[in-house]
């Protein structure tokens, strides 16, 4: 068996990041769950994941190529894989100590500076904590922790192995 080549691997990668994005935005609109704004982060890692997928699929890098591709993916995975982490950690919280709800991202963009906002987001709040959905009883935060590691273990691998010769 064949494995298949390193910019169908990419395409893959950019295609699972683009389903996981469409069946987010089926639970919000289809399934009327609102996003809190950690789901949001990670949509936007996901967004940056596949982004990085699909140029490395586009552009059929060699070595070099291919580690900048390589460290690219790493950081998109790893920085939604934090961001999911958090996620997770705040709906373990006991009711007690878990974040007084937020305003939302508009106003606080508003209001606030930049870095005010990032950090008022990645302290989470109580809509944040709040479980609306769950698989094999495992919040959506979970699962979007696994398809992180699940894509940066890939993104790994295969950009970082040598290129075919072409034939």
């Amino acid at each position: 068996m064949q494995i298949p080549s390193i910019r169908k691997v990419n395409a893959a990668g950019a295609s699972v990041c683009a389903a996981l994005l469409a069946y987010a935005y089926y639970v919000q609109f289809g399934l009327q769950i609102e996003p809190c704004l950690l789901c949001i982060f990670q949509r936007v890692f996901m967004i940056l994941t596949g982004l990085a997928f699909m140029l490395a699929a586009v552009h059929g890098p060699r070595r070099v190529g291919g580690m900048v591709y390589t460290g690219l993916l790493t950081l998109t995975t790893a920085g939604g894989a934090a961001i999911a982490g958090r996620h997770i950690w705040i709906q373990s919280l006991p009711a007690d100590q878990v974040p007084a709800c937020g305003p939302g991202l508009d106003y606080m963009l508003e209001v606030f500076s930049f870095s005010e906002t990032l950090e008022m987001v990645f302290t989470g709040s109580g809509e944040c904590a709040e479980v609306n959905w769950t698989f094999l009883g495992l919040s959506m935060p979970v699962w979007v922790l696994a398809a992180f590691i699940g894509l940066g273990v890939v993104a790994v691998l295969n950009n970082l192995r040598r290129p075919a010769a072409a034939a």
